[in-house]
Formats: structure tokens, C-alpha cells, sequence
């Protein structure tokens, strides 16, 4: 490894090798999120034994999946500063090794929550890590571009597993396709992962010694100056959630936006399902959210490099919200999917461009903390948005409440980062000398 990193150089074209293994393994990730998008949630009453009615029950797999995530994103963010991020990132694929069994023997919803729980692990080591990896070897300019590949691969592997497994579901068998689909891909991505994957963390701690040295060129970042050149955990976690205003905008940010992904992953299938649509066409119709969110995040984070960050976070926030109202002000499979298009280009400007606004001001020496502990709080949005989706659906009696609930709190967080958040990108808002 020291010889490898002997001249170490910044940028997707220098690192392209690693760059595109990455991509590869967030491709993976997603594609092994995507087995409980589509066929889990539409045959929940029929396969898995929850009765007709119960939300809170209903959404308890997506609250506990939240609430796991999110810890373990915290936890993978520190710990990749102290063992590297491969072996995060392997660690994360070690965990998901049972999942597609625990589905294929499942006797009980129980079982499902339970794997779910072991699915959270897993994405908070692993899709951590393939960003954080990225981002450790991409310049400033490169950042949004960075993320947005990032994203990109992973929710199109999100897609395309709920496409697929909605077919293998009709063909096979439910639980058979799961299982099959998942095993396949949990155990060629640990492979990879320890064959052709590099640990960045060396990248970042050259970075860091550049800053320290006084060695880095172009714009200075706003860093925040009220944190220690090495901070301990606590420190970081309150200056993210609410000692920095704009870390804070973007923290809040990130939690409410997955109220958007936790509607699409429990209320979305069920509810085109119940009016009619098959397996195959509610795979078809969650796929357009995917695949739109997927493939538009090529060109929204590369663009946020270019205009700045806090427009299209804004913009992204009030499309979603207004995607989601357009779910229930229509019928039909074609307008399903306009919404859904509709919703998956809105998190398509937001997501990409929030983790990019961190990163921004976050220093190399926290860098990855930082990300973990945004990480944290936005897929903690998971757990809280599917508690309240589950809530709110009780209380009213209908699942459409869900929808509703959610389009007003993405349109009143999309105000606060108006508010309350600057422009982070250093070369549109940089540090006075």
C-alpha cells in the first residue's frame, strides 16, 4: 500500500480504477435494498400474515430498518477513521450474508422486521462507505459529480431489483426469487469487495497534512471554526445537529426527505396494488421513482458543482412535495408514473446536492465523521417518517393521510433551508482570508 500511495492524486480520472469499483459496489448495495421495495410491502397480508388495515404494523420493518440505519451510519463514519474504510465496507457485507434466507424461511412478519434490521446494518456500513471512498479520492469541484454517481448506481440497482424481483416473484415464487436474487448478489459483492476494492483513508489523511501545510489551492471552504482540529465524537455530533446553522438545515434536511422514500417504500406498493395494478406493474411504477431519481443524479450533482448547492436542494424539496400530492389527484398506471417521475427527479436535485453541501464544509480531518453523522440523521428520517406515516394512516383511517403528511412536511423543510442555509460551495460562497 505505501508504494501504491507513494504519489498520491486527487480526482476521478487519476483514481478511475477505484473510482469505478465503487461505483460497482453501491450498484450492489442497492440492488440488495431494492429486494424489500416492491414484493415484501404488496404481499405483506397475503405471504407474511399482517392484517388488512394495520399500518403500524405494516410500517414496522421500514421503522426499524430507519432507526439501524441510521445508528450504524454514525458508527461507520468513526469507525472507518480507525480501521479504514474496506474493511467497513466488507464488515457490511458479512451482516447480509442471512438475509435472503431469513425471507425464504420466514414464518411471521417478525422474521421480515428482523432481516430488515440486519438490512440496515448493512446499508449503513456499506453505502457509507462507498461514498465516503469516492469522495476521499475526488477533488472539491468534483464533489457533487462524486455523489451523484454515487447515487446514481446505487438507486438504479434499487430499481432494477424491484423490477426484477417483482418478475421472479410471478415466475418463481416470492420468497424462491428473493432468496435466489439476493444470494447472488450479497456473495459476489463481498468477493469483489475483498478482491479488487482499496482502502482510502490513506487519501484523506494526505489531504488533511495539504491543509495542515498550508498546501491547498483554489477557493478556502467556510469550515466551521467553533470545532478542534481532531474533535471527538460529541463534538462533531452537536455541531452537525445544531451548533452550526448550516449543518443543521442540512441534518434536518436529510431526515425529512426519507419520509418521501419511506412512503414509496410502504404506502406506494400497497396502495397500487390495492387498486388493481400487478406485481409486475407496481414493480414497473416504483421503478420510474427509482430509475428517474437513478439516472437524473448524473447530471443534478455535477450541476450543483456549477450553480451551488442550496437552489436545487430547495427546488428538490417542493418538487417532491408536490410529486407526492399528484399520487392521489389522478388514477391510472401512466399517471402513477408521472408522479413517480415527478417525486424521483425532486430527491434527484435534493440528495446528491445535501451530501455534497456537507462535504463542502466539513474538514478532511472529521470529513468522514461528519458524512456519518449527516448519514445518521437523514436515514434515521426513515424510522421517524414510517412511525408517523403509521400514525397518521391510523388516526385518519386511510393510507392516503400518508401521502398528504408528507407533502406538507417536505414543502415546510425545503423552507427552512431556505431560511436558515447558506451557500456552502467554496469557489460561489469562500472563506475571507
Amino acid at each position: 500500500m505505501t508504494a501504491y500511495l507513494a504519489d498520491v492524486r486527487y480526482g476521478i480520472r487519476a483514481n478511475l480504477g477505484q473510482f469505478t469499483h465503487q461505483l460497482v459496489q453501491v450498484l450492489f448495495v442497492g440492488l440488495t435494498l431494492g429486494l424489500f421495495r416492491t414484493v415484501v410491502p404488496a404481499l405483506a397480508e397475503s405471504d407474511f400474515g399482517v392484517a388488512k388495515g394495520s399500518f403500524m404494523m405494516l410500517t414496522a420493518f421500514v421503522t426499524a430498518f430507519g432507526f439501524v440505519k441510521g445508528a450504524m451510519n454514525f458508527v461507520a463514519g468513526r469507525l472507518s477513521e480507525r480501521i479504514g474504510r474496506k474493511k467497513v465496507l466488507f464488515l457490511g457485507w458479512l451482516v447480509a450474508l442471512p438475509i435472503p434466507f431469513m425471507i425464504l424461511h420466514a414464518p411471521s412478519w417478525d422474521w421480515i422486521v428482523a432481516a430488515t434490521v440486519l438490512l440496515g446494518v448493512n446499508q449503513g456500513l456499506a453505502w457509507s462507505m462507498t461514498q465516503t471512498s469516492k469522495l476521499d479520492l475526488t477533488t472539491a469541484d468534483q464533489r457533487g459529480l462524486t455523489i451523484g454517481l454515487n447515487e446514481f448506481a446505487g438507486y438504479f440497482g434499487v430499481a432494477l431489483a424491484g423490477i426484477a424481483t417483482g418478475y421472479l416473484a410471478t415466475h418463481v415464487g416470492a420468497r424462491e426469487g428473493l432468496m435466489l436474487f439476493g444470494s447472488v448478489v450479497v456473495l459476489a459483492a463481498g468477493l469483489l469487495t475483498l478482491v479488487w476494492v482499496h482502502d482510502t483513508l490513506p487519501w484523506a489523511q494526505a489531504e488533511a497534512r495539504q491543509h495542515a501545510a498550508g498546501g491547498t489551492v483554489g477557493p478556502k471552504a467556510r469550515y466551521p471554526r467553533n470545532i478542534a482540529d481532531t474533535p471527538d465524537t460529541w463534538a462533531v455530533f452537536t455541531l452537525m445537529s445544531w451548533r452550526d446553522t448550516r449543518m443543521a438545515s442540512i441534518s434536518q434536511a436529510g431526515l425529512v426527505e426519507k419520509f418521501v422514500d419511506a412512503l414509496v417504500w410502504v404506502f406506494f406498493p400497497v396502495y397500487l396494488y390495492q387498486r388493481g395494478l400487478s406485481l409486475a406493474g407496481v414493480g414497473w411504477v416504483v421503478g420510474v421513482y427509482g430509475f428517474v431519481w437513478g439516472l437524473s443524479q448524473f447530471l443534478t450533482g455535477h450541476w450543483s458543482d456549477r450553480v451551488g448547492r442550496k437552489k436545487p436542494i430547495v427546488a428538490g424539496m417542493w418538487l417532491c412535495s408536490t410529486g407526492v400530492a399528484l399520487v392521489l389527484l389522478g388514477e391510472g398506471e401512466l399517471w402513477w408514473s408521472f408522479a413517480a417521475a415527478v417525486m424521483g427527479f425532486g430527491m434527484a436535485l435534493l440528495y446528491p446536492t445535501l451530501s455534497a453541501a456537507v462535504s463542502d464544509i466539513a474538514h478532511p480531518n472529521w470529513r468522514g465523521s461528519a458524512i456519518g453523522i449527516y448519514r445518521f440523521w437523514r436515514d434515521t428520517g426513515y424510522g421517524v417518517g414510517a412511525l408517523l406515516l403509521g400514525l397518521v394512516a391510523s388516526a385518519f383511517g386511510r393510507i392516503e393521510a400518508g401521502f398528504w403528511f408528507t407533502a406538507v412536511a417536505m414543502f415546510v423543510s425545503g423552507l427552512v433551508v431556505l431560511l436558515a442555509c447558506e451557500e456552502t460551495h467554496p469557489r460561489l460562497n469562500p472563506a475571507r482570508s
